[in-house]
């Protein structure tokens, strides 16, 4: 698949949403190449930053690098296009890709800003309050973990579990019910929330035409980087000056 039929798409994405994307974009329908990311890269985003960045280095070929990523505490904030188009959901995690908009998660978050999320990705991986306390026991001990963890999550009201399907809300319940106990000790509210395809079917529409795009997705040309001012509102910025590239850095939008 390539966008007007010209360049070849990779998709660079957290493992955290290779099942969605793997059902919605399977590869060998879509005739794109995928690589998928270690869900730990967001524990530190410098790291994330400089592991994309040589993924995105490596790819030979002028390409439609899609970024299955938000801006991830930053961690995409200063990446460089070179010789690509770099196609990103203007989200700040991919809780709004799970949940399906950008306008869901801000509704969420306006009711209730403190919220951890769990999906399928992140307790597959052991990303969730109660593994990291069993890491941090490991290594400090159980009394100092508690009081790192104490100071981490003491402001959030609720733990929600966002998955796409009733059946994956049930597989996933026991896991997510034991990490909702462990988290009762700051009076977290357990919560499940059926997420939304939706918006993986508009990064679909937009792949076929990047230049047709909307106000959900931002698309960062050859020569350009990736700002983190460019996910708070709409504006047109003038890319990094490389010899022999040029181009105009910009947030797609449309009349939607």
């Amino acid at each position: 698949m390539t966008p007007s039929g010209n360049i070849p798409v990779v998709m660079v994405a957290c493992k955290v949403l290779q099942s969605i994307l793997e059902q919605l974009l399977p590869e060998e329908r879509m005739g794109y190449r995928a690589v998928f990311m270690d869900y730990g890269l967001h524990r530190v985003p410098a790291n994330m930053t400089r592991e994309l960045q040589d993924t995105i280095d490596g790819i030979e070929d002028p390409s439609l690098v899609v970024m299955g990523y938000g801006l991830c505490g930053n961690g995409l904030n200063g990446i460089m296009a070179g010789n690509h188009t770099l196609l990103i959901p203007k989200v700040d995690d991919c809780i709004a890709i799970l949940l399906g908009s950008r306008r869901i998660y801000n509704r969420e978050f306006t009711a209730v800003p403190g919220t951890y999320y769990l999906s399928k990705g992140w307790l597959e991986s052991g990303s969730h309050p109660l593994k990291e306390y069993e890491e941090y026991a490991q290594k400090y001990g159980e009394k100092e973990a508690a009081w790192i963890m104490d100071q981490q999550y003491k402001n959030y009201e609720r733990l929600v579990l966002v998955a796409h399907s009733r059946s994956d809300l049930e597989k996933y319940r026991p896991q997510a019910l034991e990490v909702a106990n462990y988290c009762e000790q700051w009076n977290m509210r357990y919560e499940e929330i059926l997420g939304s395809d939706r918006y993986v079917r508009r990064l679909i529409e937009v792949i076929d035409d990047p230049n047709e795009g909307d106000e959900e997705f931002i698309v960062v040309p050859a020569g350009g980087q990736i700002r983190q001012e460019l996910f708070w509102d709409f504006q047109v910025v003038t890319p990094q000056k490389q010899p022999t590239i040029s181009g105009q850095e910009k947030t797609v939008r449309s009349s939607a």
